[in-house]
């Protein structure tokens, strides 16, 4: 909402001084799907990310499976017994917690992953755009992709393929 509002401010000034500048949008999904190493490092980043969950998965079970034998035995065992059997599986769900936090949290290694991946390919394009924005004057290129309160642009200000074309790739 707060992307919404400040896109809508920002194009409501650009409006007002429309007169000078010149205007560009560019489809990032677009763009992207059009890219073979995204697709491929995409592709990457789901095989690791299904072993990681695989991983974290299996340490769950078997928190489970202990929580399991647990209650089936609790019966037969002294407390000295239960508390033990009770710390295991205290422990592994925090193995389980902990791993996933470890694989898929804000700074878990998905994103660090993620992040080494994709970022040279938002560089090449972000660089892309800059060069053919400044060859033809635009002074502002918004993405259309993330831009949700655009409703209608003229496909002719869509500079997209320019970028692909800039890239080496073509449609």
């Amino acid at each position: 909402m707060r992307k919404s509002v400040l896109l809508m401010i920002l194009l409501f000034a650009i409006g007002m001084t429309a007169s000078a500048q010149k205007f560009a949008l560019i489809d990032m999904e677009y763009i992207l799907k059009n890219i073979p190493a995204y697709e491929r490092a995409n592709e990457q980043l789901n095989q690791v990310s299904k072993k990681w969950q695989s991983e974290v998965e299996k340490v769950a079970e078997e928190a489970k499976t202990l929580y399991k034998n647990y209650q089936s035995e609790a019966v037969f065992l002294s407390e000295e017994q239960k508390g033990k059997k009770e710390e295991a599986i205290v422990a592994k769900e925090k193995e389980a917690a902990e791993l996933r936090r470890n694989y898929f949290g804000p700074e878990g290694e998905l994103f660090k992953k993620r992040e080494s991946l994709m970022q040279p390919i938002q560089d090449e394009i972000y660089n892309a755009v800059k060069e053919i924005s400044e060859q033809k004057g635009y002074s502002v290129v918004v993405d259309r992709a993330s831009a949700t309160s655009i409703i209608f642009a003229s496909p002719r200000i869509d500079i997209s393929n320019e970028v692909l074309a800039k890239l080496g790739y073509s449609n």
